[in-house]
């Protein structure tokens, strides 16, 4: 599930768009202060699933709970993890977070990536700031699809690589996009036959 801050949908360089393109259930809302979407609360506590928030253990709030792998026990006999991600620049999602108490009571879903963040369009100011996307390949890998969040991140890649290209055409190689464009269908192809 994505919770989007309100002009986040409509910037070219919004990577968790991506999401949708490879994950068929994808929820995607636009975040609200004062007027929480009700079909998204509808599924934040239907009981078919354990909703995690993906964010920073740092920030959890007093006796929230924070939990660096999703397993089978995490999620209780029958349920389904339902990552929520929170779509918006750093700021815009720690403001999310926090003026969202319905998330307070919902455990953190919260990981030490190995790799620092690849997404050169935007870049935060720490290395655990990372595109949207690249969350959540991470967490659908951490979680135990490590095929899904491959091909997650291999779109992502395709995509930064599309956007550079599309800034700065004499700075950046063609050759690029058509290899990562066949190691994302490789990538995708190897997921398919793993199912």
């Amino acid at each position: 599930m994505l919770i989007m801050y309100d002009d986040e949908v409509l910037k070219p360089s919004n990577s968790g768009r991506l999401i949708a393109d490879v994950i068929p259930d994808t929820h995607a809302f636009i975040w609200s202060r004062n007027d929480p979407n009700r079909k998204m609360l509808s599924i934040i506590n239907d009981p078919r699933y354990q909703p995690f928030v993906i964010f920073p253990g740092e920030y959890a709030v007093e006796g929230q709970r924070v939990v660096s792998q999703v397993t089978a026990s995490e999620c209780g006999t029958g349920r389904t993890p339902l990552f929520i991600l929170l779509d918006g620049s750093w700021r815009e999602a720690i403001k999310m977070f926090r003026k969202s108490e319905y998330l307070h009571h919902l455990p953190l879903f919260s990981f030490s990536p190995e790799t620092t963040a690849s997404y050169a369009l935007r870049k935060g100011a720490r290395d655990f700031q990372l595109g949207t996307a690249e969350v959540a390949s991470l967490a659908i890998a951490a979680a135990g699809e490590a095929s899904n969040g491959a091909v997650l991140e291999a779109w992502f890649a395709l995509f930064v690589e599309s956007s550079l290209h599309g800034r700065s055409r004499n700075n950046r190689d063609p050759e690029n996009i058509t290899r990562l464009a066949a190691q994302f269908e490789q990538t995708l192809l190897q997921a398919t036959k793993a199912k």
